[in-house]
């Protein structure tokens, strides 16, 4: 099987701190070998940044932020994480 898409929900729940950024490593690394399109729900910005490309952010459904990593405004994309 060669499947075009992986699909991550919340990869970073309940795991250390220093195995975050590795993780991150990783999926960039299996994205660039096998050509993947990695969707990835994530609410650990850090993490977000150091593994995307594209971020969107979603609230109730609807898409109210989008940005490349590149360009990315962090304190717009935090102000919607905030609990």
């Amino acid at each position: 099987m060669r499947p075009r898409l992986l699909i991550l929900d919340e990869p970073t729940e309940g795991i250390q701190p220093s195995i975050i950024k590795d993780l991150a490593k990783v999926l960039r690394e299996i994205r660039d070998m096998r050509s993947l399109c990695i969707i990835v729900s994530e609410q650990v910005l850090s993490f977000v940044l150091s593994a995307a490309d594209r971020i969107l952010v979603l609230e109730n459904g609807r898409i109210v932020h989008s940005d490349v990593r590149e360009g990315v405004d962090e304190a717009a994309i935090a102000r919607f994480l905030a609990v």
